[in-house]
């Protein structure tokens, strides 16, 4: 190579590594940076799935980035240029508020690219909220996960559309697909979780907050009348026990402790997407993206989605899903009725078209080439690509200069 001897080093920083869209992107892309032959780095807080770094050849640096405490986000700037130094890192990929406003200052003065993930539409409550918010937009490129996010970032900050890079979340297929579930799988699901034989199941998962709509999906059930509907609610409250208990209060109320049930967490997702029979994401407040819609798709479910947000590009109206008004159970109920009234072939035909969706546009693998795109166009500058020393080879870029030589 002409420019450089060794492989580029992307550093990721994230603040923590729990559940979450965000956590497992930073996850998936720290695999492909490895299996393109250069080295990942990624900073966070911790959390339970840095074992899950360690599997795929990542390097994990343990940095308090997820604190917004003013003093603490001054000091991870020298801790960032050290880190960036010592291990020669080329593009630094912020993916959240507070650890790009530590990164942003650390760049300036290593030479370092920056790069930023937008995840979410942030609320801005004022002015103080929105330069806070305003570092997520401080990348020399930005990283938008849909257009409605893309189109959040121009409409409320300081950034060109020249500068955005739309990249839709992917999901990996070979985790999310019929034939991957076993029967014996979800036969312990629905052991697990008693659920009465013959029934119709209803699923939405989702950490329980009020945004994500519970409370409307109950409302809708009580409309419903239908006693061989069963509905699961998959999440966990995450310390928020007060909507928690109101949650399990409706439920008593309208007498649907027979046919509603909150369930804490579920370690097989796909086993459970197979169970339902329709799947619901009732968001209130509109989401950047959202990954279950996508993930109901690709199992081939029916899917029932607010009309906002990341929902209005993942589901298809009429095609492949529902999409409907927030807060509104009436709409919901009806939907609901409409899913199950599907027949053999209806479900079937649904099912096709949901699961070619979402692997035309909304794959891990698709994710992944874009972002190695991303930073192979910052590194344009610093790294000759020549034949199999490219260290994003598999990239349509890379292969688009190897085309034209």
């Amino acid at each position: 190579m002409n420019k450089i001897d060794k492989k580029p080093v992307i550093m990721q920083i994230i603040p923590s590594l729990g559940a979450g869209g965000a956590e497992q992107g930073c996850i998936d892309i720290a695999a492909e940076i490895v299996n393109a032959g250069a080295e990942a780095i990624v900073v966070s807080n911790g959390g339970y799935r840095i074992s899950e770094l360690a599997r795929v050849g990542a390097t994990h640096i343990d940095l308090p980035v997820h604190s917004k405490n003013p003093i603490v986000m001054w000091r991870n700037i020298g801790r960032l240029k050290k880190i960036i130094k010592k291990h020669s890192v080329d593009i630094v990929h912020a993916r959240s508020r507070a650890p790009a406003w530590s990164a942003w200052r650390a760049c300036q003065s290593t030479g370092a690219r920056f790069l930023t993930t937008c995840h979410a539409p942030y609320n801005i409550s004022g002015e103080a909220k929105r330069i806070y918010n305003g570092s997520i937009a401080h990348g020399e490129l930005v990283i938008a996960i849909s257009n409605y996010v893309a189109q959040y970032l121009l409409d409320n900050y300081n950034i060109t559309e020249d500068r955005i890079r739309l990249i839709h979340r992917g999901i990996p297929m070979e985790r999310f697909h019929p034939t991957g579930v076993t029967a014996e799988r979800m036969i312990n699901l629905e052991r697990e979780w008693r659920i009465p034989d013959g029934s119709n199941i209803v699923m939405m998962p989702g950490r329980i907050t009020r945004w994500k709509g519970h409370h409307v999906l109950i409302e809708a059930m009580a409309k419903l009348q239908r006693d061989d509907v069963f509905c699961v609610m998959i999440g966990s409250d995450q310390g928020r026990t007060e909507y928690r208990e109101e949650l399990d209060k409706a439920i008593e109320e309208k007498n649907l402790g027979n046919r509603v049930r909150i369930i804490d967490q579920c370690h097989d997702m796909p086993a459970a997407y197979m169970l339902s029979t329709v799947v619901v994401s009732a968001s209130t407040d509109p989401e950047g993206f959202g990954r279950i819609p996508v993930e109901a798709q690709a199992m081939g479910r029916p899917i029932i989605a607010t009309d906002h947000g990341g929902a209005q590009e993942t589901v298809v109206r009429g095609e492949t899903g529902w999409l409907i008004p927030p807060n509104d159970s009436d709409a919901l109920a009806q939907s609901i009725k409409e899913a199950l009234s599907l027949d053999e072939n209806q479900r079937a035909v649904l099912a096709t078209r949901s699961m070619a969706h979402v692997a035309q546009n909304f794959t891990k693998d698709i994710m992944a080439q874009k972002t190695l795109d991303v930073y192979a166009e910052l590194l344009q500058d610093k790294i000759t690509r020549v034949n199999h020393s490219d260290p994003f080879a598999g990239s349509s870029q890379s292969q688009n200069a190897r085309a034209a030589e």
